[in-house]
């Protein structure tokens, strides 16, 4: 029993942090509306620090003899199954979700380092984690080589003339693809612009067409 009173209060602090860190790094994700968000994140990160208690408890209270780091492993291979369905190919043939589904990854390492009491590491990692996805943000989307821009008609049978205003209207040259309108609105087509590179344009200004529902940046 004495063990085991010992070992309450850094269940405790160690599940906590968990929470702490999971909430931090799935608050970030969700103000860029990802799928993965707060509540998923905490999860994964208690969950990894769950499997690390456990193996110390097993070894250090209950005296069971074995590899303490055999549990916690499954949890960096087995996470691959929350990664996979992060990630999707969407219909402008652009893949999405790897940014979410490695951090996820990561915050199911960290939730391992918590269980174990490697708070150094967990909180340099954890930090290190949120500097990336935010400041690089900014630097990805002004390096990256495409631009995506989804606009929705609200006549279906004025593609072509839509078209050609928006031909007039970008500063660059523009495939584009026609498919259902995510709004499910009858009548309504949507349409996916995918420029050559990043340009600096007010895609509200697009509204400003006839026949234009809206416009937003994917």
């Amino acid at each position: 029993m004495e063990a085991i009173r010992m070992f309450f209060l850094p269940t405790v602090l160690r599940s906590l942090t968990a929470v702490l860190i999971g909430a931090l790094i799935g608050s970030e994700r969700a103000r860029h509306g990802r799928a993965a968000g707060m509540r998923t994140h905490i999860l994964v990160c208690l969950g990894a620090c769950m499997t690390s208690l456990t193996s110390l408890f097993v070894s250090n209270v209950l005296g069971n003899e074995g590899d303490v780091f055999r549990v916690p492993a499954q949890v960096i291979s087995g996470i691959g199954f929350l990664g996979a369905g992060m990630i999707i190919l969407k219909n402008n043939n652009v893949i999405m979700g790897l940014t979410t589904a490695a951090g996820v990854w990561a915050t199911g390492t960290i939730g391992v380092a918590l269980g174990f009491g490697y708070y150094i590491g967990a909180f340099v990692v954890a930090a290190l984690f949120l500097a990336t996805i935010i400041l690089f943000a900014k630097f990805e989307k002004h390096k990256k080589s495409t631009e995506i821009l989804y606009v929705e008609l609200d006549n279906l049978y004025e593609v072509n003339n839509v078209l050609k205003a928006f031909r007039e209207t970008l500063p660059e040259p523009f495939s584009y693809q026609i498919f259902a309108p995510k709004s499910n609105y009858h009548g309504h087509i949507g349409i996916n612009l995918v420029l050559e590179r990043h340009i600096d344009f007010d895609v509200a200004s697009l509204c400003l067409l006839e026949h234009i529902a809206f416009a937003i940046e994917e």
